[in-house]
């Protein structure tokens, strides 16, 4: 039987799409990744939604790629990366096509693939708390999840490339001052803030935000193939002595 780590919802016009592997903080392992792409893309089907809210249990929003699931395919580490990455990317396409606005609930910590989902996001709410990190290249590896197309127009090319290279735990502030999060609420009023931020979205005239949404995706023709090539470059580099060798350094406990 295979483990359910995500938790899939449409309510009142309001898809929820929840990360639910807490214990594992949330790393994204094949399961999760393939289950999250069924919910993405169930979501973007959805007649006349509101919204499509992400968010994740526990504290974690998540941890990114699942290195532990890394090592456990050691022998054939190029080919399950390329395919993991390929359904992630399936899953951002269908975000991105989704007429409704997509919200990221951020409540602790986005890294990773988890920080270049939340970039892939419309609107990004944040708790006070909450930090996030590229994480990629301290791994010997380079983004997917489409973080080099969006993480760039978000903030600009050379912020982007220091974030990205330099790998800075940007705190909720720092985050929403270059314009990552969209708005910050205090911490335990996360959900308040996302709910508020929901009848906002809901009081608008029928069809004017999927308009609107649609107008910016017209920008975003490269997009697949900016995530092809994302998807052949963590691979490759999964493959790499130095990655493995960083990833198993990573993994390892730590003395206290």
């Amino acid at each position: 039987m295979i483990d359910q780590h995500i938790e899939f919802s449409i309510t009142d016009r309001i898809a929820r799409i929840v990360l639910a592997r807490p214990t594992a903080r949330n790393a994204m392992n094949a399961a999760l990744i393939t289950q999250f792409a069924e919910a993405c893309a169930n979501a973007a089907a959805g007649p006349s939604l509101i919204a499509i809210v992400i968010s994740a249990q526990g504290d974690w929003f998540s941890a990114g790629g699942d290195l532990k699931d890394f090592l456990a395919n050691r022998e054939h580490i190029h080919s399950h990366v390329h395919a993991m990455a390929d359904v992630l990317h399936a899953a951002i396409l269908d975000l991105r096509r989704a007429p409704a606005p997509v919200i990221a609930a951020v409540g602790v910590v986005a890294a990773g693939a988890g920080f270049t989902l939340v970039c892939a996001c419309d609107l990004v709410v944040a708790t006070q708390s909450a930090r996030f990190v590229s994480a990629y290249t301290s791994s010997g590896l380079t983004p997917d999840g489409g973080g080099t197309f969006f993480l760039p127009r978000i903030v600009g090319h050379r912020a982007a490339f220091d974030i990205m290279a330099t790998n800075p735990v940007l705190t909720a502030a720092e985050a929403k001052a270059c314009g990552i999060v969209s708005r910050i609420a205090e911490d335990g009023a996360l959900d308040s803030e996302v709910d508020k931020l929901l009848t906002n979205l809901a009081a608008q005239p029928e069809g004017a935000v999927a308009a609107l949404k649609a107008l910016f995706r017209r920008g975003e023709d490269g997009l697949a193939a900016q995530l092809d090539a994302e998807r052949d470059s963590i691979a490759a580099r999964a493959a790499t002595p130095s990655a493995l060798a960083r990833i198993e350094a990573f993994l390892k406990p730590k003395a206290r």
